[in-house]
């Protein structure tokens, strides 16, 4: 989708914060309306009937008239698609919505005379109840969108974007694989020996970052002030995400257009992430790191970068089996634990190949998605221990 910067006037900011009220309202009263149902009772009610009911309850109630049609049934229609991704096992269960929390609306049937184009920097969209609100015209609207989203971050930003889906990027045609090790460290590691890390904060900006978070914590709950510091906080988290989304965009394209084809650890980031507080009668351990790795695994933006290079290049992603990749050389295709001296050094010794940890992984990835991974005394080259205790090579004469 592509998403553009929007520039509401005070005035139609208030009207957008009330259709997002309306839609969380109305988002809020479905997800309700299915808790109440238990085992034995009639199924809650769907798409239609939750139309109809939205129909009399517009009715009663003038607050709620006076907001719009399309912004309430596009709240209901992405509560039904929400339910059915959770009973087909791709998302969790839709819950409750917050203020200040996914906050945004979506608008169909929409025409091309709803979307102009001012200046060269600056575009027009048409929203119910609001009127012309301009946005920053970034890149080119595509032609034929018929919906669009409206969304605030937690930073107070708008953001406008149309229901398109992009051009796929066209292989380049030389036959070129690349394997990619996701890792926290380096968050990206490429079998051609380049090392690829996802921007953070600057030093004065993480330091500014724990000075609000301590203000934070002193201030009362409800004040001013309070408020003033959970904004700034937001602004800082929002900088950092959108480098990091920034990151993201440009490594999936430049190794969309340079490799035919892209091979990369099929991790489930999901379990890996998991916290390790445990519970009152087990207890985790090492908890406060395995928060740490946890944060460092999002920052990285794995999940993401895969999502992203999946959309860009799609039928050239392979996901391959991550077992032994770390511990395996690249060269004579040992396994070894003992090989990876530290974080970033791995040197096999069986081989004397000596090249950076996550290089070499980079490389055992692309050797097994190209099918030629090497190989230790007939082994198939699938990801599997070698029962073998490494040998010095000894060349005599």
């Amino acid at each position: 989708m592509p998403r553009y910067r929007l520039q509401p006037t005070p005035a139609q900011e208030q009207v957008l914060a009330e259709h997002c009220g309306h839609a969380r309202f109305v988002w809020n009263l479905a997800v309700e309306q299915h808790r109440h149902w238990k085992l034995g009772r009639k199924s809650a009610p769907g798409f239609a009937e939750q139309c109809r009911q939205l129909t009399e309850a517009r009715a009663a109630f003038a607050w709620l008239r006076a907001g719009s049609i399309i912004v309430q049934q596009q709240a209901l229609k992405d509560f039904a698609q929400a339910t059915a991704n959770y009973f087909g096992h791709s998302h969790r269960k839709p819950t409750w919505r917050r203020r200040g929390q996914s906050e945004g609306f979506r608008i169909v049937a929409v025409r091309p005379a709803d979307v102009r184009r001012l200046s060269r920097h600056v575009g027009a969209v048409k929203i119910p109840k609001v009127g012309w609100v301009r946005f920053r015209w970034s890149r080119s609207v595509p032609e034929g969108v018929k919906s669009y989203r409206v969304t605030r971050d937690a930073a107070g930003r708008w953001h406008l974007a149309f229901a398109a889906i992009p051009e796929p990027i066209p292989a380049p045609g030389t036959g070129a694989v690349v394997g990619v090790d996701r890792g926290v460290a380096v968050s990206a590691a490429l079998s051609t020996g380049e090392l690829l890390r996802a921007p953070a904060l600057r030093e004065a900006e993480q330091a500014r970052l724990v000075r609000l978070s301590r203000r934070l914590a002193r201030a009362e709950r409800g004040s001013n002030r309070r408020a003033k510091v959970k904004a700034a906080i937001a602004r800082l988290k929002a900088r950092e995400r959108d480098r990091r989304k920034d990151w993201v965009e440009k490594t999936s394209t430049d190794l969309a257009r340079r490799f035919d084809v892209i091979a990369v650890e099929d991790l489930k980031i999901s379990s890996m992430i998991r916290s390790a507080k445990g519970t009152l009668r087990v207890p985790g351990r090492n908890v406060a790191a395995k928060a740490g790795l946890n944060r460092g695994i999002l920052a990285a933006g794995w999940g993401r970068l895969v999502q992203r290079l999946e959309h860009k290049a799609p039928g050239r992603v392979v996901k391959i089996n991550p077992a032994y990749t770390s511990q395996r050389c690249s060269a004579c295709g040992i396994v070894d634990a003992k090989a990876r001296e530290s974080q970033a050094a791995f040197r096999c010794r069986s081989c004397g190949y000596a090249a950076n940890a996550d290089v070499n992984a980079a490389r055992n990835i692309r050797d097994t998605a190209a099918g030629h991974a090497v190989v230790a005394r007939g082994r198939s080259g699938l990801p599997e221990r070698t029962n073998r205790e490494p040998q010095p090579v000894l060349l005599t004469v």
